[in-house]
């Protein structure tokens, strides 16, 4: 019985090994800036650019799954905990955390840039893969294998292009300080 138990267990795909490796990266993640709350902005803008590329890229190895239902895991993090991680990220980031982004190239063949923050993109990061963690811990496969559905589709439409964006901005930063002038590239 037991044995059989376990084989369902390893052949279900919510503990394949990349989706356990993405749980590993993603909870390291949250922990980090759950923990930010006063850092050095090089320490920070550090740790970040060594953390973001690494769960980007564990998200694009997670599986696509078929849900049963139309449903949405649980929300668990809170407005308040976002802005709570947003409000950190702004802190740290102060004057950088600001940056202006080229949007809808090749979408409606115009050039038009927005505003974006760091702090807003890592808040919208944390969001999605903390809920992500949250719901995967409680061990029930078929939550489990919704919330796998749900940060792999909120990957492809937001998140992860977040990442991306912040990326470039970040290491404009941590480079900007080394003496280089990209305004002048």
């Amino acid at each position: 019985m037991l044995a059989t138990i376990m084989k369902n267990v390893q052949n279900d795909i919510v503990y394949s090994r990349d989706v356990v490796e993405f749980v590993t990266v993603a909870a390291e993640f949250c922990a980090y800036l759950e923990q930010s709350e006063g850092r050095p902005r090089e320490e920070f803008v550090g740790t970040l650019l060594k953390l973001l590329p690494f769960l980007y890229l564990k998200a694009t190895l997670l599986p696509k799954v078929e849900t049963d239902d139309d449903c949405y895991p649980e929300e668990l993090v809170s407005e308040a905990d976002y802005e709570w991680i947003r409000a950190t990220v702004a802190s740290i980031m102060e004057a950088d955390d600001e940056f202006l982004e080229l949007s809808g190239i090749g979408m409606m063949q115009t050039d038009e840039t927005r505003l974006q923050t760091i702090s807003e993109n890592m808040a919208d990061v944390y969001q999605a893969v903390r809920n992500f963690v949250g719901t995967y811990k409680n061990g029930v496969e078929s939550i489990m294998r919704e919330a796998l559905w749900t940060v792999v589709d909120s990957f492809e439409l937001y998140w992860g292009e977040r990442i991306v964006d912040t990326l470039r901005v970040l290491h404009r930063v941590r480079y900007a300080a080394n003496g280089m002038d990209y305004d002048d590239m």
